[in-house]
């Protein structure tokens, strides 16, 4: 499989995005015309990840205000946009970010680029967190299909296999849509890096075992404390780690960190349908009108992180000072602009 997989595509004026639901079996782009199609891409999951979803988000916002003059009825449409999902931050951030702007479809641009170079320093600053041939578990998926760059915790191995570093990577399959085994393996493997798939369940007995080094999951939202929003089963990991004294790494942007909220207590959980649980591939395989719990993500306690990777370096506990500092660093695009003047 050699085409490459870019999650989002925006060329004279046209958006695709590639339909993640299909992966690994089938490499599908779609086209997203309106606002009925963009909400629907970004609900339905067919794009994911919350840098991704951002990116995507951005170019969408773009495309509704070239269909729609009406200010009132843009409006409006932007606002689906804005809340096709109510946890991830990038997506909120990324909207009101170009309807910021004077320059719509520029900024979209910028926001896909910076993320292109945000991701290449958070791997580039994540990579001493690891010796050579580390075996390192994994969570969701967290790399370039779901940033639209080069990824954030999977983008720090990806970084460590290219810099010879030759990391395990240990894939947890990630109920209940299989992100993990269906999209992680899948850019395990078109990285050259060495993994292991494994159900959720088994991360225990791995850790027990010694066959894990280190924890390095991706985040969809950050709290001032250093609570973080990410996949279902984020939580039991961290708790995992903790009592086998393996350090857990959070590697994110400053964009998925809320400096509104003082803990992850405040953080929307999105709960989603059904049957993402009773059935597997349109299959069921629970019995018909079961009762499900199905929230898609859970919030690890701050305390439980050693470290959060990001674009400016580690941040290290404690958290409500670090992640403060975070907050009073310039824009990543300002200081782009700056190299770029110095250059």
């Amino acid at each position: 499989m050699s085409e490459a997989l870019d999650p989002v595509r925006f060329a004279d004026g046209v958006l695709q995005y590639l339909d993640q639901r299909l992966l690994p079996a089938e490499i599908r782009y779609e086209t997203a015309q309106n606002c009925d199609e963009i909400v629907a891409a970004i609900a339905s999951l067919a794009v994911r990840g919350a840098p991704c979803i951002g990116v995507f988000a951005a170019y969408g916002i773009a495309v509704l205000r070239s269909l729609e003059r009406d200010d009132d009825a843009f409006a409006a449409a932007a606002m689906r946009v804005r809340t096709a999902r109510p946890t991830a931050v990038n997506l909120a951030w990324a909207v009101d970010r170009v309807l910021a702007a004077e320059d719509i479809l520029a900024e979209a641009l910028a926001i896909h680029a910076e993320q292109r170079s945000i991701d290449a320093a958070i791997g580039e600053n994540g990579i001493a967190l690891f010796a050579k041939g580390a075996r390192v578990l994994t969570h969701c998926n967290t790399g370039p299909l779901a940033t639209a760059g080069y990824g954030t915790a999977l983008g720090v191995l990806i970084a460590a296999q290219r810099a010879g570093l030759a990391p395990h990577a240990i894939v947890d399959e990630t109920r209940p849509l299989l992100q993990g085994a269906r999209l992680t393996y899948l850019e395990c493997r078109r990285a050259g890096i060495e993994a292991t798939l494994q159900v959720d369940a088994a991360a225990a007995i791995a850790m027990a075992r010694g066959r894990v080094d280190a924890v390095i999951v991706g985040a969809d939202r950050i709290a001032c404390n250093g609570d973080t929003a990410n996949k279902i089963g984020t939580y039991n990991l961290a708790i995992l780690a903790a009592h086998h004294h393996i350090p857990f790494y959070v590697a994110a942007p400053r964009s998925t960190f809320d400096f509104t909220l003082a803990s992850g207590a405040e953080i929307p959980i999105e709960e989603r349908a059904p049957e993402e649980v009773t059935a597997i591939g349109g299959r069921l395989v629970a019995p018909e009108g079961a009762a499900v719990f199905n929230p898609a993500f859970d919030v690890t306690p701050g305390h439980l992180v050693a470290a959060f990777v990001t674009e400016y370096g580690v941040l290290r506990p404690p958290y409500a000072e670090s992640i403060a500092g975070l907050a009073g660093r310039p824009q990543w695009s300002t200081l782009l602009h700056r190299e770029s003047s110095r250059a």
